[in-house]
């Protein structure tokens, strides 16, 4: 059967058709956007200057205490397009009015985009060799969460020390990839934090109050290989972040862990035609990259399954 006939049918059959739509995207709590007028950007990263002690007393007529500058290094990049498009015949849309085709092909289009780009941050925040040493622990026998004995607490609470230590702030955002989630919500330590009146339920508020990490967010993210399995993006590791507050009263001595730039206004769905205006198409476009700018202020915890 051809897809003309498939949309033949379709638009009859239409109130029953059957979509997948992805669970919810999260990669946005770990790499906020900002917005750049230009598509070349500079990446900036501050040292700890702010954070040092200084002889600050001063004598009667004695000259003033002067810091020594310790500068910063900076990382240039022009920002990369991202653009997605999809076909449509003048007789496809004849003959499906009620699939309401121009609609299901933005909407595929731009959730493309969103999942490339979800896709890219969890590549990024996933990979051991992406954080210095100090900054990440793959699990391994016993000290995996599916082991009864293990102490996910104290695994945890030392990955807050790590990045406290480095940054001078404890970790504002947890993700969890979903199957970590699995093992950690009835891992016995965790329940056995709760009070015996309570429902033996470990939830994302009570992991919260556990963990004292008052952003936590759960990857449940699928996208499709090659042969068309579904596949979780996020997967059994968690990771610890410092996010700082996109607002006015920020600095440039906030540490950061990631961000997504992205070109101001780039975000567009237009129609073009092509092969004598008999197959048109709903293209989204938008110019952004996502950085992983300090990842000193962020911790990954691997292989929690094991």
């Amino acid at each position: 059967m051809g897809r003309l006939d498939e949309l033949r049918i379709n638009a009859y059959l239409s109130e029953v058709a059957r979509g997948y739509r992805n669970n919810a995207f999260v990669a946005e709590n770990l790499f906020p956007t900002i917005y750049s007028e230009k598509e070349k950007v500079d990446i900036f990263q501050f040292n700890k200057e702010a954070f040092n002690i200084y002889d600050t007393e001063r004598a009667i007529r004695a000259n003033s205490n002067v810091i020594s500058p310790q500068g910063f290094s900076k990382h240039t990049t022009t920002l990369t397009e991202h653009d997605l498009s999809y076909p449509i015949d003048y007789r496809e849309e004849q003959e499906a009015e009620k699939v309401k085709l121009q609609l299901h092909a933005t909407n595929v289009v731009t959730n493309g985009l969103q999942l490339k780009h979800e896709k890219a941050c969890a590549d990024l925040v996933q990979d051991p060799n992406n954080f210095p040493t100090g900054n990440k622990l793959i699990l391994s026998g016993s000290s995996c969460f599916t082991d009864n004995a293990s102490d996910p607490q104290g695994v945890v609470d030392d990955a807050k020390d790590a990045i406290s230590k480095k940054i001078a702030q404890d970790p504002n955002v947890m993700l969890i990839g979903q199957d970590a989630w699995k093992t950690l919500k009835r891992h016995p330590q965790l329940k056995g934090l709760i009070s015996d009146n309570l429902n033996k339920l470990i939830t994302l508020d009570l992991l919260k109050k556990i963990f004292e990490v008052e952003n936590i967010l759960i990857g449940k993210s699928i996208f499709a290989d090659k042969d068309g399995n579904f596949v979780r993006i996020w997967k059994d590791n968690i990771i610890l972040a410092y996010v700082p507050e996109l607002g006015s009263s920020r600095t440039e001595y906030d540490p950061s862990f990631a961000y997504t730039v992205k070109k101001k206004d780039s975000l567009k769905i237009d129609e073009y035609k092509k092969e004598g205006n008999k197959v048109k198409y709903i293209r989204a476009t938008d110019i952004y990259d996502p950085f992983l700018v300090g990842a000193e202020a962020g911790f990954l915890i691997s292989k929690v399954n094991g």
